[in-house]
């Protein structure tokens, strides 16, 4: 089974910088109000990598 990018909405501060990142896999919900995975299974995988560590809250994973 492949790998899927997941985004914990509850901690996520909306600082929109995955979103920023990648945009073809992370996108700003309106009705949150906070960042969530358009694309489960990825895209660029260095860009997600990316995002993954540029997270303050380290609330985007892979996930087996």
């Amino acid at each position: 089974m492949a790998r899927r990018v997941v985004l914990d909405q509850e901690c996520c501060i909306a600082c929109e910088s995955c979103v920023e990142l990648c945009p073809e896999v992370f996108q700003m919900d309106a009705a949150s109000e906070k960042a969530q995975v358009i694309l489960p299974e990825g895209g660029d995988e260095a860009c997600i990598d990316e995002a993954i560590a540029t997270c303050p809250v380290e609330c985007i994973s892979w996930e087996e």
